[in-house]
């Protein structure tokens, strides 16, 4: 198996890892008042659309040459990075 195979591998089962608690967190806003839940919803819908945005950047990552993939892997791990600060602040704050 390559590097970069490997690498895919990680960040896919990451991936899953990060929307397994984003869907915990979703479940948990229920349990809030109103308001809260409005604000924790919003906060759901822009760790989700942060998750996509990383999935997006581990599909064009995928597509691309054993010679190039590392130019994708800066960029797709400063995408997780962000994500997973996202949503360990969600979790620190709502929980």
């Amino acid at each position: 198996m390559s590097s970069k195979d490997a690498y895919e591998k990680k960040m896919d089962a990451q991936l899953e890892q990060w929307q397994a608690e984003i869907d915990k967190l979703k479940a948990q806003s229920k349990e809030q008042s109103a308001d809260a839940e409005i604000e924790y919803s919003k906060k759901m819908d822009e760790l989700q659309a942060q998750k996509e945005a990383t999935k997006s950047k581990l599909s064009e990552m995928k597509k691309s040459g054993e010679e190039t993939w590392e130019d994708f892997k800066d960029r797709l791990e400063k995408s997780a990075d962000d994500l997973s600060a996202g949503i360990n602040a969600a979790k620190s704050r709502f929980s």
